[in-house]
């Protein structure tokens, strides 16, 4: 599994073997309190980074904000620019929006602008700015109509929930420009509605009909400033129910002003929702609220593979499924899972369907959302080690008494937080992080074909995977896999389609879920994380040395995840500020800083290995954003329990002598999310699985 990596304990261990049977090995999901889930936030490996599967949960995530409404654009709006000419019209006045208790206060443009500094930094959000006010400027050259129509891109933003705080962020700071996402990329560009209802009333106005339509308050209505005339009313009406007649309805009313003199209004509000069943507007978003929850029990499957069933049998796609962790193949383990566009009835009824597969579907209820990737505590683990043995070099040493070594020292010190072999694909003669290293060199013919390397085994997938491999034949390879194969069905029917060159392979990747194609990029990334930390031991051991990155324990929400990391300094060596478990090692990506010392030189060097020293860890054509994390070196485990059982009688055995071979030794334990057991049981018994 990991040979010649680094161990960090001394004692001599012991030999055994696990995993004999599914059941040997019982893994239970620790799942967050209910309250915790509600609040937690999308990671940024999602995150796009919907978060990064199964690594560790400090990951690069920008400060949480709060939605507001700030002034409008490059400062305060001040009177029009637009054309001055307009009948009956106050440019001097200001518009009227009816607030509703409790709205939040409008922030001033100062603080407005700090939000866009600390969700795209200060130079992007500079030049943000910048464009901003060219493109007013270009819509004030009325010679011009193409005036104002350039572009201006972000750069990818991962995660949902972080791209929806930056739309919202730009629109209420600069109400005359959109923001659109292409492949995670967000794109700023001038908003033609914005433009053409400056053509009809004062931009104060126009400014802040915008921000009303973006803040969506339920009940709040807004007006226009009071119009004298009747066709120039005529035309705002049909201008608003022509491009958002179906969220918005307007009326004229009578206003009288301090004269006592009577002119008329437009007053907008949206429109209430609709309790028919067909709701065109609406109904969609009433779909996606549905979602089921259960617990998977799974055994001798992969996470993946499961879902894979699950989905084929339901009808729906992987990617409708949710869940916050890979769990091992070999072996029993339960864990949270929510489906959506299933109910409750539907996910019961395949029940006995999926036992014929290794599943088994329990505590099923409605839920209001989704799981989502590091969204869990921990996972608990009941292990059985059977055969157990000394090690060939230690005979003469009593067996109890090594296993008591062992175990107190790992619950003292901890182990080694490397990732497992599941990470990788275990035993298989490709492995995850060569298909991912594939990804991220964009060669995406040698991926699709690494992914259809089959196994030496004869049976209808991997024969339908040789098939593929001698002859190129997507369509005869996709008649030959079986149903729930469906990451290799989908990628084989875009190869049928477009071909097995370079376009096509780009295009059957981009066929399966993005958690799927991120998988392997994660996986080789995951492989050069082990890397470091076993060179990182060697060199250094358990000494805290200059240009070591240590995390911080400060929480503060305004500060980011690399400012928390802090490169240990000379002095803070030599008064030996820091502990070796307070270490942290980058996991690869674009938003990283790197130890400075030797492991950053080894992390540059072994990048270039892999011809990886210019890649920016962005796989546009994939949509592919890694912006890299952080993992501890070191973890502990916790709740550690053993006692050893006896193979003929099934009792537990107290003699202070064993027998070899005899024995079974019972081990059970807590980890943290993103920690692997077997490298756990690594460090417990010197064994490489």
């Amino acid at each position: 599994m990991l040979p010649s990596f680094s161990y960090l304990t001394s004692h001599p261990g012991f030999r055994g073997t696990i995993k004999n049977s599914p059941s040997d090995f019982v893994v239970t999901e620790i799942e967050m309190p209910e309250h915790l889930l509600r609040d937690t936030r999308p990671e940024s490996l999602d995150k796009t980074s919907e978060a990064l599967l199964e690594q560790s949960s400090w990951c690069l995530e920008p400060p949480k904000k709060l939605r507001t409404e700030p002034p409008g654009p490059c400062g305060a709006p001040g009177p029009s620019e637009c054309d001055p000419s307009r009948a009956g019209r106050d440019l001097a006045a200001s518009p009227k929006q009816n607030q509703q208790e409790g709205e939040p206060e409008l922030k001033s443009d100062l603080e407005e602008a700090s939000v866009l500094d600390s969700l795209l930094g200060k130079p992007m959000s500079e030049l943000l700015n910048k464009f901003a006010c060219d493109l007013k400027d270009a819509w004030g050259l009325e010679s011009n109509a193409d005036a104002g129509t350039g572009e201006f891109s972000l750069g990818p933003v991962l995660g949902k929930k972080n791209r929806a705080d930056l739309h919202s962020a730009v629109r209420q700071k600069f109400p005359f420009l959109v923001t659109v996402t292409k492949d995670n990329e967000m794109i700023v560009k001038g908003n033609a509605d914005y433009r053409e209802l400056c053509r009809l009333v004062t931009e104060k106005e126009t400014s802040a009909f915008f921000k009303f339509l973006d803040a969506k308050l339920e009940k709040s209505t807004f007006s226009f400033e009071p119009d004298g005339n009747k066709e120039h009313r005529k035309t705002v009406h049909h201008f608003i129910n022509r491009k958002f007649g179906k969220l918005l309805e307007t009326k004229s009313f009578a206003v009288t002003n301090v004269n006592d003199q009577q002119n008329m209004s437009i007053m907008v509000r949206f429109r209430e929702k609709s309790s028919s069943r067909k709701r065109p507007a609406c109904g969609f978003q009433e779909k996606q609220d549905l979602y089921t929850a259960f617990t998977l029990q799974k055994e001798n499957l992969e996470t993946l593979e499961a879902i894979s069933f699950l989905a084929a049998e339901l009808g729906v796609l992987p990617s409708d499924f949710s869940y916050t962790g890979i769990k091992d193949k070999k072996a029993i383990t339960y864990q949270p899972m929510v489906v959506k566009k299933v109910t409750p009835e539907r996910l019961k009824e395949i029940g006995s369907k999926m036992e014929k597969k290794g599943m088994k579907i329990h505590n099923v209820h409605s839920t209001c959302q989704h799981l989502r990737l590091g969204q869990l505590k921990g996972n608990h683990f009941d292990i059985l080690v059977r055969d157990l043995k000394h090690h060939s070099h230690d005979s003469s040493a009593d067996l109890k008494e090594r296993i008591s070594e062992a175990m107190e020292n790992v619950k003292t010190k901890g182990f080694v937080n490397y990732y497992g072999p599941q990470r990788f694909g275990q035993g298989q003669s490709v492995q995850t992080d060569q298909i991912g290293l594939a990804l991220l060199n964009e060669e995406m013919v040698k991926a699709v074909k690494l992914f259809f390397t089959p196994e030496d085994t004869d049976d209808p997938v991997n024969n339908a995977k040789r098939y593929f491999l001698q002859t190129e034949d997507a369509k005869g390879a996709l008649v030959m896999l079986p149903e729930f194969k469906v990451r290799e069905k989908m990628l084989l029917r875009a190869l049928n389609r477009y071909g097995v060159n370079h376009e096509g392979c780009t295009k059957g990747w981009l066929n399966i879920p993005h958690s799927m194609r991120i998988f392997y990029v994660h996986a080789y990334c995951s492989k050069i994380w082990n890397e470091a930390a076993s060179y990182r031991l060697k060199i250094y051991g358990s000494k805290v040395v200059e240009g070591d990155l240590v995390f911080s324990e400060e929480n503060h929400e305004s500060i980011s995840l690399n400012d928390k990391v802090h490169v240990v300094t000379a002095p803070e060596e030599a008064s030996n500020k820091y502990s070796i478990n307070q270490v942290v090692l980058p996991m690869v990506g674009h938003s990283i800083k790197y130890p400075n010392n030797k492991v950053g030189q080894w992390y540059h060097e072994r990048l270039s290995k892999d011809d990886l020293q210019m890649c920016k860890f962005r796989v546009s054509p994939l949509q592919l954003n890694i912006p890299g994390c952080y993992r501890p070196i070191l973890k502990n485990v916790q709740n550690l329990s053993y006692f050893l059982e006896g193979s003929e009688n099934r009792t537990e055995i107290e003699d202070n002598h064993l027998s070899e071979s005899k024995v079974s030794l019972h081990i059970s334990f807590d980890l943290d999310s993103s920690c692997y057991a077997t490298v756990c049981l690594r460090e417990i018994m010197k064994c490489d699985f």
